[in-house]
């Protein structure tokens, strides 16, 4: 930037992106023309491409500060945050990890592809979208790409009795217990089972008591089975307490997840990709109702705050509708 004065009236010049810009600032003050200089070489950065001059930051370096946005956020409930965090769990062994923010377009989110279902995949990509949504609210980027999530649909498959045989050979442990307890209590993965500590089990009334879930209606009691008992005393050492499933790898100190031993078993047993681990507490729903018939003790043990959302894990077969509709001959 230059300012220079002709005829008692100072003149600007400067350069934008290869653009030269200079003119008379109409002002004989110096300090109210280097104002309007300011202003005019404002313009200028805006209308050009000038937040691309700087070189921006890979998304792995970006999240930082994006996370400390998220942290900071008093707005944001924690199941966003929760689910922001699991996004970047997803997002940072891929490709885009690694690219410049100003670099990554609606191909490259098109071609994203991660492990389980829809849900998962739009978990990565809503956290991707919003991150270069910011990154352009926060002028480091001059646009985000349109990213196009995929189609959502109600989960069809669960794991019944009959899946859960053709796993089970094939499951090596942690998964072996875990999936039997997401089947006979119906308790979630991630939040629930990975979380279960000692001090929490009534062995007594043959309980466990769910201390944290995603909602204040996921605090619960849920049932414990003989063969459920039976492999918690084996993992059982008269602790008082701690986690019943430790990993010395985990940051939090227990287990976070078992996805790759599950897909391998999956595998071995011929089962279809779309069937995920999450599938066992949708069987536990649909088999509790059609034994017991009381939906709201179902919704409940579950930890559902709504009917309808209880509803989305029944399952039921059209085989019992098909043999009242037998006996109607006439």
């Amino acid at each position: 930037m230059a300012l220079h004065r002709r005829g008692g009236i100072y003149h600007y010049h400067f350069w934008v992106d290869g653009t030269r810009y200079r003119g008379s600032t109409k002002k004989a003050n110096l300090a109210a023309a280097r104002r309007v200089e300011s202003l005019l070489l404002a313009q200028a950065e805006e209308k050009g491409d000038v937040v691309l001059r700087k070189r921006s930051p890979l998304l792995r370096d970006f999240k930082i500060r994006f996370f400390e946005w998220v942290e900071g956020n008093t707005t944001l409930k924690q199941k966003t945050k929760d689910y922001y965090e699991n996004g970047w769990r997803l997002l940072e062994e891929t490709d885009v990890a690694a690219m410049r923010l100003n670099a990554i377009t609606k191909d490259d989110a098109d071609r994203l592809t991660f492990p389980g279902g829809p849900s998962n995949h739009n978990n990565a990509l809503r956290t991707l979208r919003r991150m270069l949504g910011k990154a352009e609210e926060w002028t480091i980027i001059k646009a985000s790409p349109k990213i196009k999530l995929m189609q959502e649909h109600a989960r069809e498959r669960v794991i019944d009795a009959d899946i859960e045989a053709k796993l089970l050979p094939f499951c090596k442990q942690p998964l072996r217990d875990v999936l039997m307890i997401m089947r006979d209590s119906g308790m979630r993965n991630q939040k629930e089972v990975f979380r279960m500590r000692w001090e929490h089990l009534d062995w007594g009334n043959k309980r466990y008591f769910v201390y944290e879930s995603k909602s204040p209606k996921g605090r619960r009691f849920v049932p414990i089975s003989p063969r459920v008992r039976q492999a918690l005393l084996a993992r059982y050492s008269e602790q008082k307490e701690g986690w019943i499933f430790p990993s010395k790898r985990a940051r939090g100190g227990h287990l976070t997840t078992v996805a790759k031993q599950f897909e391998k078993a999956r595998k071995e047993a011929g089962l279809p990709n779309d069937l995920v681990l999450y599938c066992a507490r949708h069987g536990f729903g649909t088999e509790m109702y059609r034994a017991t018939k009381n939906l709201f003790a179902v919704m409940n043990v579950m930890g559902h705050t709504t009917v309808s959302t209880t509803m989305k894990y029944q399952h039921q077969n059209i085989d019992e509708v098909a043999e009242v509709a037998s006996h109607r001959v006439q």
